[in-house]
């Protein structure tokens, strides 16, 4: 039983640092942006005309995934 205890502690650890870090490093970047509007707006043909619409990890996947390990 202590083994179990000590894995979901250890899965949870790694979990919430991982996430902690991908916003963090989110977090730097977008203070650290300095958009160049004058070189971006003589870019504007190039711009994407398309939509992609994709899926993110559901919920369940997640719970999923967090059980197995």
């Amino acid at each position: 039983m202590k083994v179990v205890l000590q894995a979901i502690i250890g899965s949870i650890l790694i979990r919430v640092s991982y996430i902690a870090c991908m916003k963090l490093v989110g977090y730097f970047k977008t203070n650290a942006y300095k958009p160049d509007i004058i070189v971006a707006w003589d870019k504007v043909e190039i711009l994407q005309n398309e939509v992609v619409f994709g899926k993110i990890i559901s919920s369940n996947f997640a719970l999923l995934s967090f059980v197995g390990s």
